[in-house]
C-alpha cells in the first residue's frame, strides 16, 4: 500500500474575517451585555373565589349499597359494581337514613376539589378536619401577588352580638376606605417580599410580611358525610335546624361545592335540605 502523503487544503470559501470578528464569532458571550432580569409579576386584586371538581366517585346509589348491606349481605355485591343502578326509586331510603341519621353510609364516595382563595379563608377551611388537604407551599415557590379585596356587595358593618349578630352594607365611604388600605398594605407587602427575596433571603422567611389576603391554592378531598357537615356550618338558609353565621368569604367556597354535590348525588341532597341541612 502506497505511503500516505499529504494533500494540499482545498481553497476556502468562506469570507475573510477580521481577528476581531473571529475573536467576537468565537466568544459572543464577551461581546454581548447579560439579558435583562425577568419583569416582575404585576399585583392583582379580585374580590371571588375559585372552586372546581377536580375528579369525583360519588352517585346516590354509593349510599344504597353501603346501607343495604346491613340486611342484604352479599346480595348487594351486583348493585354496587353497576355504575349505571337505577336509583330514582330510592327516594325514601336515602330520605330515612338523613333523617334517622344512620350517617356512615353517605362516607362511600369521594370529591376532590381544586380551590383558589385568600388564606384567611383556608384557616377557616383547615378547621374542618374531615378532609384531606394539599396546599400549594410559600417555602417551596414564590407566592404570586394575587390579593383579596373586599367587592362591592360585601357587608361591612357587623351588628349584634357574637353568636347572633349580621352584617349590614358599608357606607360608599366605607368601603373606598376597606379596598383602598387593602390594596395598599398588600403593595407595600409584596414589595417588601420582592426585596428580601432579591437579597438572597429564603422564601420561608420571606414570605412572613405577606398579609392573610394572599391567595393560595389547595386541593380538598371530602365525601358526602363530611361536605354535608361543611356546608351545615359554612352556609346560612333559611329554615336549617342549627342557623350558623359563617364568613362571607368562606360561605362563597361552599355554594360553589354545594352545586357539585347537588349534580352529582341529587337524591342526598334533596334529602340533606328536606331535613335541615343537618349532616347525618
Amino acid at each position: 500500500m502506497p505511503p500516505a502523503t499529504d494533500s494540499p487544503a482545498p481553497a476556502s470559501t468562506a469570507p475573510a474575517t477580521s481577528t476581531a470578528a473571529a475573536t467576537a464569532l468565537a466568544a459572543p458571550a464577551a461581546a454581548t451585555s447579560e439579558a435583562p432580569a425577568a419583569a416582575k409579576p404585576e399585583i392583582q386584586f379580585r374580590s371571588d373565589v375559585t372552586v372546581e371538581l377536580v375528579r369525583s366517585s360519588a352517585h346516590d346509589s354509593d349510599v344504597l349499597f353501603a346501607a343495604r348491606v346491613s340486611t342484604q349481605g352479599e346480595q348487594t355485591l351486583e348493585a354496587a359494581q353497576d355504575a349505571d343502578l337505577d336509583t330514582s326509586r330510592s327516594k325514601g331510603l336515602i330520605n330515612y337514613l338523613m333523617r334517622d341519621r344512620h350517617g356512615s353510609p353517605f362516607e362511600h364516595n369521594s370529591m376532590t376539589f381544586y380551590v383558589q382563595a385568600p388564606i384567611f379563608v383556608f384557616r377557616e377551611f383547615m378547621r374542618h378536619r374531615i378532609a384531606s388537604y394539599n396546599e400549594e407551599s410559600g417555602r417551596y415557590r414564590e407566592l404570586n401577588p394575587v390579593f383579596y379585596v373586599p367587592g362591592p356587595d360585601r357587608n361591612l358593618v357587623q351588628v349584634g352580638k357574637p353568636g347572633a349578630y349580621e352584617f349590614l352594607a358599608g357606607s360608599p365611604e366605607q368601603t373606598e376606605l376597606a379596598v383602598s388600605e387593602a390594596q395598599r398594605v398588600a403593595t407595600e407587602a409584596y414589595a417588601s417580599y420582592q426585596r428580601m427575596l432579591d437579597a438572597g433571603i429564603a422564601r420561608e422567611v420571606a414570605r412572613i410580611v405577606l398579609p392573610l389576603s394572599i391567595y393560595s391554592s389547595m386541593y380538598v378531598t371530602v365525601n358526602a358525610r363530611s361536605l354535608m357537615n361543611f356546608l351545615s356550618l359554612r352556609t346560612k338558609r333559611e329554615g336549617t335546624h342549627f342557623p350558623s353565621f359563617p364568613q362571607r368569604e368562606i360561605e362563597m367556597c361552599a355554594e360553589k361545592m354545594e352545586d357539585f354535590f347537588a349534580t352529582l348525588m341529587p337524591l342526598t341532597y334533596a334529602a340533606f335540605n328536606e331535613n335541615g341541612r343537618v349532616a347525618p
